[in-house]
């Protein structure tokens, strides 16, 4: 997966609690297990008029006017600013892979649900978790700002407000090293490639009729 080490990405404000992952990716796109693709489909029951079905051409469709990500201002943002216990509901991680191909690179929300949060890692998005009251500042900085943009610094585990004021966010240290240096669960085990290779040549000699 690609590195994560600082963004300068604009952002679009989705202001609901208890966002669920039937919300970001409805059931019926979950058949695909490419992890690609699915952007067209994020929050599709919110973006969309009509149902969409899995293969279908989304570019003809009608939009929903009201709803937030189909506003001109925020087109290209790659930052998802939300309330508390976003991604709560079934476990599929279809959600961050939608997510994450419609654009958004870091997600700012009060709160997560567990297994969303641990999957937003494992794809290489930034989940990061703030006090309510910096949350909601953030909200009417958006709002009152065409083409906000936020600055995040995760060496530094620092988000950059538009008027310089810094706000530290919590992160663990083993997600951040995987994060900074790109590794998902199969880098992770890459990065012992070579003692890999060694033990499986000495199971050959040792154990030749495994491989018969």
């Amino acid at each position: 997966m690609d590195k994560f080490v600082r963004l300068e990405g604009l952002v679009a404000p989705l202001d609901r609690n208890n966002v669920d992952t039937d919300a970001i990716i409805p059931k019926q796109f979950l058949k695909s297990i490419k992890r690609s693709g699915f952007g067209p489909n994020a929050f599709d029951e919110w973006r969309y008029m009509d149902v969409g079905q899995p293969g279908q051409d989304s570019a003809g469709r009608p939009k929903n006017p009201n709803f937030v990500l189909n506003q001109p201002r925020y087109q290209g943002a790659e930052v998802l600013l939300t309330r508390a216990n976003f991604g709560c509901g079934s476990s599929r991680e279809h959600a961050p892979w939608a997510l994450l191909d419609f654009g958004f690179k870091a997600i700012i929300a009060a709160s997560f649900a567990d297994i969303f949060f641990n999957n937003c890692f494992k794809n290489g998005i930034l989940p990061i978790v703030l006090p309510a009251a910096e949350i909601e500042a953030l909200f009417q900085q958006v709002e009152a700002t065409p083409g906000y943009k936020l600055l995040i610094d995760l060496a530094g585990q620092t988000v950059v407000r538009a008027d310089g004021h810094g706000i530290p966010f919590q992160i663990d240290a083993f997600r951040k090293e995987c994060l900074l240096n790109g590794w998902d669960d199969i880098g992770l085990t890459l990065r012992h490639a070579e003692k890999i290779r060694e033990f499986e040549a000495k199971r050959r000699i040792e154990q030749p009729w495994l491989f018969a």
